[in-house]
């Protein structure tokens, strides 16, 4: 994995977005101004968290987050987006459909 050169602070981290979809189920292309924001993505980078509140999530977490949540950036090339932890909903585990 990558090792950026800025640290978040606090309770911030670095997130990059997924891909939004080129296609639709249907095999529709799909146009830039049409395509759907991803609203998930992976931690890059993660701030120390504040003094009573460690953080929860780490690098390499794959993230579910709000719409409208964290600011985009670009570091070292690469468009990502900076939030605090609190934006983001929950982390993806990936679990046994045999379960449901």
């Amino acid at each position: 994995m990558h090792k950026f050169k800025i640290q978040p602070l606090a309770d911030r981290v670095l997130v990059k977005a997924d891909i939004a979809e080129e296609k639709s189920k249907g095999g529709i292309i799909i146009p830039d101004t049409a395509k759907e924001t991803p609203q998930k993505g992976i931690v890059l980078a993660v701030g120390k968290g504040k003094k009573d509140e460690p953080m929860t999530v780490k690098i390499g977490d794959a993230v579910l987050y709000g719409k409208y949540s964290g600011t985009e950036i670009t570091v070292e090339g690469i468009d990502v987006l900076i939030m605090k932890e609190s934006d983001i909903f929950g982390i993806i585990r990936a679990i046994s459909l045999e379960l449901i």
